[in-house]
């Protein structure tokens, strides 16, 4: 049978507050919860109201269009987002900031990432609590308040700055020409000489920042953009080519040059070196912080890239990564204005996947936000500064731009049974893998027929908005809210049970709805073998059993791929995972303690096939002492392991327990 197709329509409601049991900062800087709303479409007469704004507010205050649009794109994509807040307090299409209204409406408690992760092997003790100090809420900065800038310069009220997008749209207008003339300019009618106006609205305290915020404006404004906002409106922005910002507006920009000295980044991203201690705790030589020394890739090659969201605010984050007893990852991207800072250098190894050997071969980026709160949505300037970091890191590192090698932190695997309850679930389902993809230079497509035998997901993200529960309390229902994953049953209907985490929640235990239950979940850029097709439905092989979900002709929530896939080696009827990819017991020298290798609680059966990522060397990076110069060596084993797409996590297996083949070979038809 067909089936019948997800539904898509969501109650609305009121969201509360959360209660919070980890120890972390004691005060938010930003919101969280609101009032949830689906998004809806244009009434009738009202499309194009919003073009229409941008057209009326560009006329009133002299701004040329072009020039607006770009901006607005660069802070929200021309979203309202509901009138729900960003991270960083910003409301509507033009990212005007209060995030006074915000904190006082939705206070929240910023937990950190990773703080419940330790290293992630058992050879450090778990880190369970940190602190932070609170924000003064009394002495926001200037980039934080610009919503009462903007009152003021039109004469609006906060309330309708934050809940109408086109007095939104006006109020950006106006700060935008306020700026321009603070700064000794014209209101001239040439896009071209408002690069510093620009470079300012981004309230960046750095030129570095201010400058990379204005260049992606205008390299927008140059290649054009179009798109369907969240509340189902047409916008463009016509390409103008040939723009380029008038001579010597860079240096009007009247910012300080911030310390980049050191870091890794590439030219023309704001980009500073806030270092991570790495600092003897005491007088037990294991007793350190917060991440290990290493001389990567000459001893081990980098071949992951893992996304996180900080589950806390910019300071908080920046508190916490400097704490010699909390942890560390190499680079935090901030939400307002893309501002990057580096804290560990990529050559040593960060505590920050909960998984050792993940840890040993990957680099840490940290993105100011939460994932269980769509409301607190992610910036474009942040996506943008993030991917022209992945960008340099994957070409200097030779990563691919693929979602193998591009992990997020829910995509980790738990390195043992035991720890698969407690992996994190960052950047989670409303973190827009497509559009990232995109701005990599990586976007999906289809590269092969319906005989290819794999299939990439890649829902329409604005329109994919499965439901969630759990962003408050057990079994609340989430805000519609745009999202990357598609949802797996055991049959080819919503009416059938989910398909069950033996892992996650044990052989009795059902997958739920939860937001951050990956149990029944695959992302957008995830690769699955192709198990059956009824219909409008697809099903793939996903934690060793059969996964449906909805695929209909027109919609598509997936597009047809090829590559390599594993299946158990002839004559045996099953072949187990494991979450690390250690050496064989005869690899380790005298005084290296052999490491387990335990089997998760998956297998892969007889007839399967799972695609494959890395290949990978069975390696163990011993460091358990703050002297690098006692006990710090790679372990390297005969024995190679391949990464698999098992389900929403990675798994590896070993090679000599499967058949590397084609994804053609057997495929379906």
């Amino acid at each position: 049978m067909q089936g019948s197709a997800p539904p898509n329509d969501r109650r609305r409601g009121r969201r509360l507050p959360r209660t919070v049991t980890a120890v972390a900062a004691t005060a938010a800087l930003l919101p969280v919860f609101g009032t949830a709303h689906a998004a809806e479409p244009a009434q009738d007469g009202a499309a194009g109201s919003l073009q229409q704004a941008f057209t009326a507010a560009a006329q009133q205050y002299h701004v040329p269009q072009s020039v607006l649009l770009g901006v607005s794109y660069m802070e929200s994509r021309w979203d309202s987002h509901q009138g729900m807040p960003s991270v960083t307090g910003g409301y509507g299409p033009m990212h005007l900031t209060d995030a006074r209204t915000a904190i006082a409406q939705f206070p929240h408690e910023a937990l950190g990432d990773g703080g419940d992760d330790g290293r992630g092997d058992g050879s450090r003790p778990l880190i369970t609590k940190a602190t932070a100090e609170a924000p003064d809420v009394a002495a926001l900065p200037a980039d934080l308040t610009t919503l009462d800038r903007a009152a003021t310069l039109t004469g609006s009220s906060a309330a309708d700055l934050r809940d109408d997008a086109a007095v939104n749209v006006s109020g950006g207008a106006a700060l935008l020409a306020d700026t321009q003339k603070s700064l000794g300019e014209s209101l001239s009618a040439d896009p071209a000489d408002w690069y510093a106006a620009v470079a300012r609205y981004s309230g960046a305290s750095d030129a570095q920042t201010a400058a990379s915020f204005a260049d992606d404006v205008f390299d927008v404004i140059k290649q054009g953009q179009a798109r369907t906002t969240d509340s189902g409106e047409q916008v463009r922005l016509a390409a103008d080519p040939k723009l380029a910002p008038a001579a010597g507006q860079a240096a009007r920009i009247g910012l300080v040059k911030g310390n980049d000295a050191g870091t890794e980044c590439p030219p023309g991203l704001g980009c500073e070196w806030v270092p991570a201690p790495y600092q003897s705790l005491g007088s037990d030589p294991g007793d350190y912080g917060n991440y290990d020394k290493a001389n990567r890739p000459v001893d081990q090659k980098i071949d992951t890239i893992v996304i996180h969201d900080t589950e806390g605010y910019w300071d908080t984050a920046m508190q916490l990564v400097q704490d010699p007893t909390y942890l560390a990852w190499h680079y935090t991207v901030r939400s307002s204005d893309g501002h990057v800072a580096q804290h560990v250098l990529t050559k040593d190894v960060g505590w920050h996947a909960g998984n050792w050997y993940v840890n040993s071969k990957s680099i840490g980026i940290e993105h100011e936000g939460f994932l269980v709160d769509p409301g607190t949505w992610y910036t474009e300037a942040m996506y943008r500064s993030s991917s022209r970091l992945v960008r340099y890191l994957a070409a200097k590192y030779d990563i691919p731009l693929n979602r193998q090698h591009i992990l997020g932190h829910d995509n980790v695997p738990g390195i043992a049974p035991a720890y698969i309850s407690g992996m994190h679930t960052d950047p989670g389902p409303y973190w827009d893998w497509a559009h990232y993809m995109e701005l990599l230079g990586a976007p999906l497509h289809p590269t092969a027929g319906p005989q290819g035998g794999v299939v990439t997901i890649d829902p329409d993200f604005a329109t994919n908005q499965p439901l969630y529960t759990g962003c408050v309390t057990a079994g609340d229902t989430c805000p519609a809210y745009g999202s990357e994953a598609v949802r797996l049953y055991t049959a080819p209907s919503t009416d059938a049970p989910l398909v069950k985490d033996v892992g996650l929640h044990g052989a009795n235990g059902a997958s739920t709805t939860g937001v951050n239950d990956v149990g029944a979940r695959a992302s957008t850029g995830q690769q699955y073998a192709v198990a059956d097709r009824q219909g409008d439905w697809t099903a793939i092989w996903y934690l060793g059993q059969e996964a449906w979900f909805y695929n209909p002709k027109g919609h598509r929530t997936a597009v047809d791929s090829a590559g390599l896939v594993v299946t158990p080696k002839a004559g045996l009827a099953s072949v187990p995972v494991y979450g690390r990819a250690y050496p064989e017991a005869s690899a380790y020298p005298a005084g290296v303690p052999v490491q387990s290798i335990l089997p998760m609680p998956y297998q892969i059966l007889a007839g399967q096939r799972y695609v494959v990522g890395n290949v990978e060397p069975g390696e163990y990076y011993y460091a358990v002492t703050y002297d690098t110069a006692q006990n710090h060596q790679v372990v390297r084993g005969k024995e190679l392991y391949y990464t698999i797409q098992l389900g929403h996590r990675i798994e590896y297996v070993k090679a000599s327990d499967v058949t590397l083949q084609p994804s053609t070979v057997g495929a379906p038809r």
